[in-house]
């Protein structure tokens, strides 16, 4: 019997279902306006007008049997399931004027026992070869047996949503039903939706089984010691799980259960802004045929890639299998993590550039997720700008982070792993005055944290945060360890510090109704 899909009441004849990259490809060409293909075989795409996620455009149907586990606000935006149906319905109608339809069935989650099962149904190939990268793709006898799937995305997202529909906003609307399993995408052709749809998903019921869903990378060494990275938008997250000792697990979405550690996805969605082969060997070899290169601008004539240009935007992006990426542990599973490692790129130039957290520091701040951004290009902002995102993935997360946080602190005691703060900003001063830590120094203190080098080294409290702060790391002069030797001005360190921790104290102050007391006293303090 042919694959349709007339159960959703799709009735369009010609559907591709987990599709070859070359008739992906043929497709795409044939059929999808600004698609090329890039010197290196890279399928060069242009998602539209959105070229990012539009988190404000994403909403979450209120139903009984799931409203009281969702963290309703700014970033959980209710919506009545009478909304969601219009939007549904509008999705359909456009589906169905559409000449042939992809269908992508794969599985979110390397781990068999948490895995889900995904059916993304879309009207671009450019899509389909997305997520075809992004998830993992079932062998040809799993996907004989496939049957229902666990969650639907339904991408319309070449048509707008209707924004007189009562609390539609734009044209752009996401919608999540967590009962009826759908995702329903109108009014942006942007990819990302996608994957990070799922990750919402997965986020919202691996904390019903006792399992931590996480936005970071993970790798594992040679003993089997395997290390999560958290971090913002540059901090070096992707770079520094990039380590040509160990293995890649995964360098987006993991989830840690009873046995460890595995990856929600099967590829990598990379940052692609000024990338080259000195920087980022193993992404820039990763470009080649089968990867998707969003939105970047290239060479007519030569199809050359120009990685620096950003006049369609700053997020240019490529989408590409793991196993592109030569240091991969396959499958991305592993055991438990012995260290948990949070990047912050303090642009202020207080914090130590490593130092060692007790269970309850490291909920602290999981649940603050600080990165300090370099000011602006307005006029007149010469300090650095403090970013804070609760969980280090906020967009994300359908709980209260304490929910996570929770979990995190109790998996980190119930399998004795180290957390550890690591400063990737500046060192001598803020920005302006100080310098940017050298990455050389940064990898020397990993590789210090993977070979156990700073369980023997004498650490210092340091007074207001309470963390533990390492005196020495080879290969790294001990100067640059203690922050407030390395400014001049020992007065304008201690007024900074005092200001920073004033910007974590005022951002926990929306969490503390809901947040573990134990985890409220871990954090900072000024000295009185």
């Amino acid at each position: 019997m042919s694959f349709n899909l007339r159960q959703y009441g799709i009735e369009v004849d010609t559907i591709h279902r987990n599709t070859s990259v070359p008739i992906l490809y043929e497709l795409g060409l044939r059929k999808e306006k600004g698609t090329a293909i890039s010197n290196v075989g890279a399928l060069l795409v242009y998602s539209g007008e959105k070229t990012g996620r539009s988190p404000k455009d994403k909403r979450v149907v209120r139903n009984p049997e799931s409203e009281n586990n969702i963290d309703w606000g700014d970033i959980n935006i209710e919506m009545d399931e009478h909304v969601f149906m219009i939007n549904r319905e509008r999705a359909m109608d456009y589906l169905n004027t559409r000449e042939r339809i992809y269908v992508v069935d794969a599985f979110a989650g390397w781990d068999p026992k948490y895995r889900i099962k995904v059916r993304i149904i879309c009207t671009r190939a450019y899509h389909a070869l997305f997520m075809q990268n992004m998830l993992i793709m079932p062998t040809a006898e799993e996907l004989a047996d496939f049957g229902e799937p666990d969650y639907v995305i339904f991408n319309g997202g070449g048509f707008p949503a209707n924004r007189y529909t009562s609390r539609m906003t734009s044209k752009t609307s996401v919608g999540v039903d967590l009962e009826r399993k759908e995702i329903v995408i109108l009014g942006t052709e942007y990819a990302g939706e996608m994957k990070k749809g799922v990750f919402s998903v997965m986020n919202y019921l691996m904390p019903l089984q006792d399992v931590m869903p996480m936005h970071c990378s993970a790798n594992v060494g040679e003993e089997g010691d395997v290390s999560i990275l958290f971090g913002l938008s540059g901090t070096g997250k992707t770079t520094l799980s990039a380590d040509p000792k160990r293995k890649l697990i995964g360098d987006d979405e993991h989830c840690w259960t009873d046995d460890g550690v595995f990856n929600i996805e099967g590829g990598c969605y990379a940052k692609a802004i000024d990338l080259s082969a000195e920087n980022e060997p193993d992404i820039f070899n990763a470009i080649r045929y089968g990867t998707v290169l969003e939105n970047v601008v290239f060479n007519e004539d030569t199809r050359e890639v120009d990685y620096s240009d950003v006049s369609i935007t700053q997020n240019t992006r490529a989408s590409y299998p793991i196993h592109y990426i030569d240091n991969i542990q396959m499958p991305c599973m592993a055991g438990q993590p012995k260290n948990i490692i949070f990047l912050t790129c303090d642009a202020f130039g207080v914090l130590p550039p490593v130092s060692k957290l007790t269970p309850e520091q490291a909920s602290y701040h999981f649940i603050s997720g600080y990165t300090a951004k370099v000011a602006g290009t307005e006029m007149g902002v010469t300090e650095p700008q403090a970013t804070f995102s609760a969980c280090f993935g906020a967009a994300f997360m359908m709980w209260h982070p304490n929910k996570y946080a929770e979990l995190l602190a109790k998996k980190m005691i119930d399998h004795n792993t180290n957390a550890w703060l690591i400063n990737t900003g500046w060192t001598g001063g803020a920005h302006g005055v100080g310098s940017r830590i050298k990455l050389k120094y940064t990898r020397a203190m990993i590789d210090a944290i993977h070979n156990n080098d700073f369980d023997a080294v004498e650490t210092v409290i340091d007074e207001e945060f309470g963390f533990e702060i390492p005196t020495s790391c080879p290969n790294v002069p001990s100067e640059v360890l203690l922050p407030k030797n390395t400014w001049s001005d020992k007065a304008a360190y201690d007024e900074t510090k005092a200001k920073l921790i004033g910007l974590f104290t005022d951002n926990f102050k929306q969490f503390e109704a809901g947040v573990n007391p134990q985890i409220i006293a871990a954090g900072p303090k000024v000295k009185v």
